[in-house]
């Protein structure tokens, strides 16, 4: 990957920084394939227990870099279609699902701009924590696009269909109150507050228990497509994989005994 994404893993915690801070962060043709290369080097690794997706600078993402796309109006029709679709599913949809199926915790920290696709790559990690400068739109419509990164598959899942529409149909700005009141935000801090926050959320989860966290990610995405005896049985699978991990009888026996536990990831 390039210098447009950065990854690093440092004590169990990676960190996956959008690196155009000059461009807010925005989405270059160039970028794309370094976001999925960063995304294929995150699963190929196992020395970290939580991922923390960033915007270098003031800016977590202010979608996509229509300087950048504008180069691409001189194809034709067909040759524009072509060209965008090979862009999305080469490099933008590897990068949602592969971060969807880590089975590691996924947290988004944002602050500033997150519209378009940073607001589709936000909507796609577990938990999201923001600085109240945080904004928000979906950004689309309002240069006659439909959306990706899973905008639309996201967004109906978290806030009801009824207000998806709206907020992709009419594209508004929202700001950090109105995404925490959504249920788009987790946790909204203050700015200078929002480093922090965030890494104290990632060492709890870092402590916490591995497999169960992975359990639980694929419970909950397949919860979207199962019916309830479905996911009934795929929740008895999953708890009695739990049940024969180490770290369940530490749970245990930690609560038993009054004392924190000690997970050590098996």
């Amino acid at each position: 990957m390039a210098d447009t994404v950065l990854l690093d893993v440092t004590d169990g915690i990676a960190t996956l920084t959008l690196n155009r801070p000059q461009a807010l962060n925005a989405l270059s043709i160039a970028m794309m394939p370094d976001l999925a290369a960063a995304a294929r080097a995150l699963a190929a690794r196992k020395d970290y227990g939580v991922v923390v997706v960033q915007g270098a600078g003031d800016h977590f993402m202010a979608g996509g870099d229509l300087k950048d796309f504008a180069g691409q109006l001189h194809l034709s029709r067909e040759a524009r279609l072509a060209e965008f679709k090979a862009l999305i599913v080469q490099h933008i949809n590897p990068t949602v699902e592969i971060l969807q199926n880590l089975p590691q915790p996924v947290i988004a920290k944002v602050r500033g701009a997150c519209a378009g696709f940073g607001l589709s790559l936000m909507l796609g990690c577990d938990l999201a924590v923001c600085a109240d400068n945080a904004k928000f739109t979906t950004a689309y419509a309002s240069i006659a696009l439909s959306g990706d990164g899973g905008a639309s598959y996201f967004l109906p899942r978290i806030v009801g269909r009824r207000k998806a529409a709206e907020l992709l149909l009419l594209a508004e700005r929202f700001d950090a109150a109105e995404a925490l009141r959504l249920g788009v935000a987790n946790r909204v801090v203050s700015a200078d507050r929002l480093d922090d926050e965030v890494l104290a959320l990632a060492r709890r989860l870092l402590s916490g228990p591995q497999h169960a966290y992975g359990e639980i990610k694929r419970l909950l995405t397949a919860s979207h497509d199962n019916q309830l005896e479905s996911q009934l049985q795929s929740e008895a699978e999953a708890f009695a994989r739990c049940a024969a991990t180490d770290d369940f009888a530490e749970g245990v026996t930690a609560f038993l005994a009054k004392r924190a536990p000690s997970f050590g990831g098996h």
